[in-house]
């Protein structure tokens, strides 16, 4: 186990200090960060917490999965890594590179 938390479900009114107030109550936050759309500047509904240690993100775990925040039940595990994303080419204009148009 590690000491990095999903916090998923999260309302749109949720932001880092919220995080961080919600899950301090466990140990050290050490990081709280809400993922935000880049076109929209709005909340993507989720983010991630980083506990000081893994018995505070277990204690963080018990004590927030489930619970009502902003009425919306929250879902709270261990991260997972980042899975790879494939490469589509993007900006290349469909495969075709270096050629006039």
């Amino acid at each position: 186990m590690n000491n990095k938390l999903y916090v998923g479900n999260l309302a749109y009114s949720v932001n880092n200090e919220t995080l961080i107030g919600l899950f301090s109550e466990f140990g050290t936050v050490t990081s709280a960060k809400v993922m935000m759309d880049r076109d929209t500047g709005r909340s993507k509904g989720f983010g991630f917490v980083e506990m000081d240690n893994e018995a505070q993100a277990k204690a963080a775990i018990d004590g927030t999965n489930g619970k009502s925040v902003d009425g919306r039940s929250l879902t709270v595990n261990i991260a997972r890594p980042m899975e790879p994303r494939q490469n589509f080419g993007g900006g290349d204009r469909g495969g075709y590179r270096n050629q006039r148009y």
